[in-house]
């Protein structure tokens, strides 16, 4: 059976200018020959110049999202084939930021990952519960379903990962015990068609506590936001992911 590959993920957000370019470059000088893969998800802005600086190095780039056509009538949208037009490898979809600010369901989320899949991109998909769902103790039937209905037909892993993020603890500091996010990993690869899939967490991940989360089963990786602006934070939490 094939192992899922180690993956460290960074979602720089709604943040960033070309002058932040050189965390990129700084990144990649760093990790020459990566232990582990690596990909940074600018702004849309962003895309092509991280791509045409990052050229000959090791570091993927990756949109933050895209429409599930290819083409067509839809004004300030981007597919995912400009995606990888512009140099991107991966298209994080169903972030929780998108399915709760722009009323994304996960069936609209399964429409993008196939957008990207058809592309010859990964799709990292995102689930996770709210702390109201979690403290009515409704965690795994929320992420089992989401993972379900957002998972397109021929998932499989290379053109799939999937990252857990509990949505209380994004940007918060919090993040869930070992045991909570050991049961929601454990509860996702049982549900996932290929067991190779990479299972990502992400929720406040910083070099403090990654070698914490890394050491847990089931965890392949992060997919991280704050910490993968700066390259030494990033650096760190990509090292402990190469121990892990």
């Amino acid at each position: 059976m094939n192992t899922p590959r180690k993956l460290a993920a960074g979602n720089w957000k709604m943040n960033g200018f070309r002058a932040d370019l050189q965390e990129a470059r700084k990144l990649a000088s760093a990790f020459v020959t990566p232990p582990v893969d690596i990909v940074l998800c600018p702004p849309a802005t962003l895309v092509g110049a991280m791509a045409a600086a990052l050229v000959g190095s090791s570091v993927r780039v990756g949109g933050q999202d895209c429409h599930a056509k290819p083409a067509g009538a839809h004004t300030g949208d981007i597919s995912a084939a400009m995606l990888a037009d512009a140099g991107a490898r991966y298209v994080i979809v169903g972030h929780s930021e998108r399915r709760a600010d722009h009323g994304e369901s996960s069936a609209i989320v399964a429409q993008k990952a196939a957008a990207v899949q058809s592309a010859g991109l990964v799709a990292i998909i995102c689930v996770g519960e709210t702390e109201a769902e979690r403290d009515a103790g409704k965690t795994l039937d929320v992420v089992t379903q989401q993972l379900l209905e957002s998972l397109p037909e021929n998932a499989q892993a290379s053109n799939t990962v999937v990252a857990y993020e509990p949505v209380w603890a994004i940007g918060t500091g919090r993040t869930p015990t070992r045991d909570q996010i050991a049961q929601v990993h454990d509860s996702l690869r049982d549900h996932l068609p290929d067991a190779a899939i990479s299972l990502l967490y992400g929720g406040s991940v910083k070099p403090a506590n990654a070698a914490e989360i890394f050491a847990i089963p089931n965890v392949d990786g992060a997919l991280v936001g704050g910490a993968s602006l700066k390259a030494d934070d990033f650096s760190a939490i990509i090292a402990a992911l190469a121990l892990g």
